[in-house]
């Protein structure tokens, strides 16, 4: 066979195989859209949604996942997080002035006395539920942690939208949550079904008893 010829057959089964692999991955994988309002209608942002396979266990947690919740101008930043249980957090402290993180939520209770930059250790969230941080000396900075005990999850935009991806095909518990909720535990569950080739799933609509500024 001519080198040429044989050459560009190569590449054209290599670019098959590639274009093959990229629709087998699009099918096993969806997502499902949500949308999170208040009473009034109005959008509400830093709403946390997550999925929750109905048969069967949420993948495990990465190994080595971490996440960041920074310090900046005497604030926590984001505000609202939303990790899986076991996540290890890194709270630097990116302000000129100390600061000590704290929480007393029984999720997870810690304390990390006054400090600059970054402290050695992060903090290991290892029990689903919401747990409220604080600063021992800036009574002004407040930030919520969600813990959850599934990889799929997303936060809400200024639009309120958010849209869970990379879910495999099957059955899920849609759970939305807002820290300014009436009940800060308070969650409210819809049923999902993520069908096998799908772009995402019918969207979702939460009405939460939150307020905004």
């Amino acid at each position: 066979m001519n080198t040429s010829v044989s050459a560009r057959a190569g590449v054209r089964w290599t670019a098959a195989l590639a274009t093959g692999l990229l629709f087998a991955g699009a099918s096993q994988a969806a997502g499902i859209a949500v949308q999170a309002v208040n009473a009034r209608g109005a959008a509400l942002a830093n709403a946390v949604v997550y999925a929750v396979p109905v048969n069967g266990k949420a993948p495990a947690l990465e190994p080595g996942k971490k996440a960041i919740i920074d310090q900046i101008d005497r604030e926590f930043v984001p505000m609202v997080s939303v990790i899986q249980t076991g996540t290890a957090v890194v709270f630097p402290n990116k302000d000129d002035v100390e600061h000590a993180v704290y929480s007393f939520s029984p999720p997870k209770r810690f304390e990390i006395k006054l400090y600059s930059g970054t402290p050695a250790r992060p903090v290991v969230f290892d029990k689903p539920g919401m747990v409220t941080l604080g600063c021992n000396i800036h009574d002004s900075m407040v930030a919520y942690v969600l813990i959850v005990d599934t990889p799929y999850f997303a936060k809400t935009d200024k639009s309120g939208r958010a849209t869970i991806d990379n879910l495999p095909a099957g059955a899920y518990r849609v759970v939305a949550w807002h820290p300014q909720q009436r009940d800060p535990n308070a969650t409210a569950t819809q049923n999902a079904d993520v069908p096998a080739g799908a772009a995402t799933a019918p969207p979702l609509k939460f009405t939460l008893a939150a307020e905004t500024n």
